[in-house]
């Protein structure tokens, strides 16, 4: 299980989120959103300090993050962060 941030999805989220070098964003379980994972539950993000990190990746000088007591959504699969440049969207695989 690994968390993989590709750089221009980090470079994207340093841009939108304002982040500066040693910042860090947090990945979490919200309600609702589309999610092939579990039905009615998806992914945020949050400008935040991690207490507990299960996984973690730094990128662009930028730690992305999940909380050990979120890691059960991707049932022991990874999670890859892409920037879609057609759609100028992120897209987060559980792969």
């Amino acid at each position: 299980m690994q968390l993989i941030v590709e750089q221009p999805a980090a470079s994207w989220y340093k841009q939108q989120l304002e982040l500066k070098n040693g910042e860090s964003v947090r990945i979490f379980i919200k309600l609702g959103g589309c999610s092939t994972v579990v039905p009615g539950l998806s992914l945020g993000v949050n400008k935040e300090l991690p207490i507990n990190p299960g996984l973690s990746a730094t990128v662009e000088g930028v730690t992305f993050f999940i909380e050990e007591a979120n890691l059960w959504y991707l049932d022991n699969k990874g999670l890859r962060i892409t920037f879609d440049e057609q759609h100028e969207e992120i897209d987060m695989i559980v792969e």
